[in-house]
């Protein structure tokens, strides 16, 4: 019955922005991580302003009507999936750029922008956003703040909360705030901004962000390419790199597997069988002789290495990496996991990976951003897709995930470095934080949505 009286109150307050079509609803179920929602959401309200955010909360505070925000659907953890009874409130048509101010580092922006697409408008200003999320040309600045995203430059340049003076949010009841500030210094009051950063719509809808920009790097780029016989010596070359005191711009790392596959999908000569590769870029005026360092850091390593000077090259290197996800397809249904742990114990990982390989009897593709300790799992499986085409993970994935996530907790590490909690994580979140913390933080969300409607279900559900 709320859902009869809300779907007629944002028919008449919000006219033609209102979907219901079969494909809408459908689509707003899922995203990449190949989960999706029971049900139907009972329309997706695409948002063009502020205003159009305000009044979809205020009717569903009015009517006791769940709402799961949506950006470009690129997420990697169900987040942001909507389900029956639920609206589904899409702010991706909200992609302007309201402000740019070189002289103060920062630009004003609306969530539903996409990371590239502000790059290319910065660049003529000489200025950029550094984070660099590998769904770079598809994913929004408002999805990478709601799930505090890194991407592959964090390792020098930080994350989105690195990268974000402020946001702007509608509460569940329609109010607007705005948090933050536009100074490099801001200490007042608590720190809601960070707050806000990777908290996946459970606190409030992003309409806007101030961003924390940079001037465009100077000097040259270089990138190095290093092959190892297996991903265990490769691991140990990247803490090397990180030990010996050089900051590479880029450090990514890719297993046997996702190297062979990317390869078959791009049509390159195949891999030498076992070999993992290291792609690495240095920047800025030392580039040049940073590369060089690196270069003679992993030949002690045991790598076969290249170094190039040719930022097309550069770039072509870096594509390998940049199709994972695509060449995953290609192997099967893919879980896309997500989790860190200490640099130094990145070997460590690997050995644990391949041991929930042999012990469940699974194919985990891996590739990691080495330079911060953050890998991605890849678990490759085969299923039946449903009515909409979905095909979720059985249960012995999940069991082999489950062995997975308690072994980068025993290293020292956390379940998640950038997807986010969203659905696919939620039940191991206490085994994390503990008892005392999750409630302390379930506790939080209530301050700001009383009534639990904002993404009900996701990260914090019993």
């Amino acid at each position: 019955m709320a859902g009869s009286d809300a779907l007629t109150r944002l028919r008449a307050e919000l006219g033609d922005r209102v979907d219901t079509s079969p494909a809408a609803l459908a689509a707003a179920r899922a995203d990449k991580s190949g989960h999706a929602a029971s049900g139907h959401p009972i329309a997706v309200v695409h948002a063009r302003s502020v205003d159009d955010v305000q009044r979809t909360l205020r009717i569903a505070t009015e009517t006791g009507t769940p709402v799961v925000t949506r950006g470009a659907g690129t997420g990697l953890a169900g987040g942001a999936n909507a389900g029956g009874g639920e609206i589904a409130l899409s702010v991706r048509a909200m992609d302007r750029i309201l402000e740019v101010r070189p002289d103060d580092l920062l630009a004003v922006v609306e969530p539903g922008i996409l990371n590239a697409d502000l790059n290319a408008a910065l660049s003529p200003h000489g200025l950029w956003w550094a984070p660099d999320p590998a769904s770079r040309a598809i994913s929004t600045v408002g999805g990478n703040i709601a799930t505090g995203a890194g991407g592959l430059l964090c390792a020098k340049y930080g994350v989105v909360r690195d990268a974000v003076l402020g946001v702007d949010i509608v509460l569940a009841d329609g109010r607007l705030l705005r948090l933050g500030h536009r100074t490099v210094k801001g200490v007042t009051g608590l720190d809601l901004t960070s707050l806000v950063i990777g908290s996946e719509g459970t606190l409030g809808v992003i309409v806007g962000a101030t961003l924390k920009l940079r001037r465009l790097t100077p000097g040259q780029v270089c990138t190095i390419a290093a092959t190892f016989p297996d991903v265990r010596t490769a691991a140990v070359a990247s803490a090397a790199v990180t030990a010996a005191g050089v900051q590479p711009a880029i450090m990514e790392l890719m297993d046997a597997a996702s190297l062979a596959a990317v390869h078959a999908l791009l049509s390159l000569d195949p891999p030498t069988p076992g070999a993992a590769q290291l792609t690495l870029q240095t920047d800025g005026p030392a580039a040049v002789a940073e590369a060089d360092a690196i270069a003679g850091v992993l030949r002690g390593a045991g790598g076969t290495v290249a170094v190039s000077h040719d930022p097309e090259e550069g770039e072509r290197l870096l594509a390998i990496r940049r199709s994972m996800h695509p060449a995953m397809e290609t192997l099967g249904t893919t879980l896309i996991e997500d989790v860190s742990v200490p640099r130094s114990a990145l070997p460590a990982m690997f050995d644990e990976i391949a041991r929930v390989e042999r012990e469940h009897g699974v194919v985990i593709p891996t590739v990691a951003h080495a330079g911060d300790g953050n890998l991605h799992p890849n678990f490759i499986f085969v299923g039946e897709p449903d009515e909409f085409g979905v095909i979720e993970a059985p249960d012995e994935i999940w069991r082999a995930a489950d062995d997975l996530f308690r072994a980068a907790l025993r290293l020292g590490g956390t379940l998640t470095g950038e997807h986010g909690v969203g659905v696919l994580k939620r039940r191991w979140l206490a085994d994390e934080l503990g008892e005392d913390q999750w409630e302390l933080q379930r506790q939080i969300t209530r301050v700001f949505d009383p009534q639990g409607i904002l993404n009900p279900g996701k990260v914090f559900a019993p």
